[in-house]
């Protein structure tokens, strides 16, 4: 199953399963300190996790998504503005090189980019300050440790270097902890939550035995943030 048909198969049920997620974006707001940005672009918005999370009023907030059915949940006013798109098409790129943004935000998409030194490179193209969010091969470590394969993501080191033309040396590496009552609800939280890409890498019987020998009660989740400096601004 694909990246976006996964995300739009489970849209419905997104908002209570993105715990990860909005601890990104609560961080991301708080990294822009007093910073309050007229005009927004966020790069795969999702069901909105970060408009709800705005604590003012921008004058322009443009959402992003391929997947239609996070598009139809994701919140509507007179100053939202949602459409569809992929960050792996430079056409979408073009398009918004005809606005102007305050800053660029991406809470927890780009991991998912086919080229991300193509798309860093697009991004950096639209010459605004970046509030960027990328899940890394350490989330779910020793997951993949215990069922013996290959992590889906880049490194830690592999999205700093990336990042580190277009954005200068600004990568910061985080670590989370998700906690869980059993290990049933750890796994329907991975299918549910968008983390794992909609990747189906077990089979039943790998996938049973995997939830036997979990070694731990909790998920473990790395993410490295690109926030680069903007210009403080008064609410609108």
């Amino acid at each position: 199953m694909s990246v976006q048909t996964e995300f739009s198969r489970y849209a419905e049920e997104y908002g209570s399963y993105n715990v990860i997620q909005r601890r990104v974006v609560a961080k991301l707001l708080k990294d822009l300190g007093d910073e309050r940005p007229r005009r927004i672009l966020d790069l795969g918005c999702g069901n909105g996790v970060l408009c709800e999370a705005l604590t003012w009023r921008p004058e322009h907030f443009l959402g992003v998504d391929f997947a239609p059915r996070m598009l139809e949940l994701h919140p509507k006013g007179s100053n939202i503005e949602c459409i569809y798109g992929d960050f792996n098409n430079p056409l979408l790129f073009e398009q918004l090189g005809y606005l102007a943004f305050d800053r660029i935000f991406s809470g927890s998409a780009l991991q998912w980019s086919k080229d991300l030194d193509r798309t860093f490179a697009m991004i950096a193209s639209l010459n605004a300050p970046v509030s960027l969010a990328l899940f890394t091969a350490n989330t779910f470590a020793t997951l993949f440790k215990t069922a013996g394969i290959t992590p889906l993501l880049r490194s830690a080191e592999e999205v700093a270097a990336a990042a580190l033309p277009w954005f200068g040396d600004v990568a910061e590496t985080v670590h989370y902890r998700l906690e869980f009552a059993s290990t049933r609800e750890m796994f329907r939280y991975i299918k549910r939550s968008g983390v794992s890409g909609g990747r189906n890498l077990l089979g039943y019987r790998e996938t049973k035995r995997l939830m036997e020998h979990y070694p731990l009660d909790y998920l473990e989740f790395e993410i490295v943030f690109i926030t680069t400096r903007g210009r403080a601004s008064g609410n609108s």
